[in-house]
């Protein structure tokens, strides 16, 4: 049995971990409160950018196939995926989930018969990316807890180069969706080419059809509309899919951040409720070392008095 000493070791210690895992609590519930606001803010932008960019496509026939980056092609030999992680631990499943998601698209993928390359954000996914041995195209590092636009801008640049250059033939992303500090669902979306742009996931149908999605009469309504572009569809498009492209790859950088916080706070929070129950038991333990101390000395003390009688 631990003596009162190591046990009053024990309790210190997990007490010091409990106040660690309380501050990182109210830093991650600090942040989340801001990356939600962020989030609020541009998905309405990027759910109605994501629509338009696809009927302007739509409406330019086969005249949008004269542009690079919308050449559908026939054959898909590679597909590029971007996994969103973060560059910190401590946040529950947020990065084991998308890794997992990652490899398993593998198996997908090559059952299509075409090849994966995968293209990593945060330190995380990389080094636990390269730690699997898997060959990475490229990894953006740094910016997981705050990414600007000018980081989207950069890797979305870089996508459509890869897909302009037929180095790959689709383009996917695979990044954690915020629905609360509880919740993150794990998110593909099929970036490039803009004719096949879908999001898969579990509540993916529920968010298309909020606003003006395929759906509702509003939609119904536009679609039976007759529009007319200024300038020519395929004019706009050549605009209209660089930003598609970076302001889809922002909207994943800040669900996914918002998705860290939120797992992290929670993560904390489990951790210092269990960091309380176990100084419960250490207390618990070391009452009952002092009382055995206590009835040794009694033992002794009884005895050494019958000793001397």
């Amino acid at each position: 049995m631990a003596t009162r000493k190591e046990v009053r070791a024990r309790i210190a210690s997990v007490k010091n971990v409990q106040k660690i895992t309380r501050a990182m609590e109210m830093v991650a519930a600090a942040r989340l409160r801001r990356a939600e606001q962020r989030i609020e803010a541009l998905r309405p932008y990027s759910g109605q950018l994501r629509r338009m960019t696809r009927n302007v496509a739509e409406a330019a026939g086969a005249e949008a196939r004269n542009l690079p980056v919308l050449q559908d092609r026939e054959n898909v030999s590679t597909v590029g995926v971007l996994l969103v992680t973060g560059d910190r631990g401590l946040a529950g499943s947020f990065n084991s989930q998308i890794l997992r998601e990652g490899l398993n698209l593998r198996q997908a993928v090559k059952a299509e018969g075409a090849e994966i390359s995968y293209s990593v954000v945060g330190r995380r996914g990389a080094s636990t990316m390269r730690f699997r041995g898997e060959e990475l195209a490229a990894e953006y590092v740094g910016f997981t807890d705050r990414p600007a636009f000018a980081d989207a801008r950069g890797i979305a640049d870089a996508l459509i180069a890869d897909y302009v250059d037929e180095k790959v033939d689709r383009v996917d992303l695979v990044y954690n969706r915020y629905v609360s500090p509880l919740t993150q669902l794990v998110w593909r979306q099929t970036l490039l080419p803009i004719q096949h742009a879908q999001v898969f996931g579990e509540g993916a149908e529920e968010e298309d059809q909020q606003g003006a999605g395929p759906d509702t009469e509003l939609a119904k309504a536009h679609r039976r509309a007759l529009w007319v572009y200024e300038p020519d569809p395929e004019e706009l498009l050549a605009e209209l899919v660089p930003e598609y492209a970076q302001l889809s790859v922002y909207r994943a950088l800040l669900e996914s951040t918002a998705s860290e916080h939120g797992s992290r706070m929670t993560a904390m929070r489990n951790a210092a409720e269990n960091a309380k129950e176990v100084i419960g038991d250490l207390t618990l333990e070391m009452n009952r070392v002092r009382q055995a101390e206590i009835t040794q000395e009694i033992l002794e003390v009884v005895g050494g008095a019958e000793g001397l009688g």
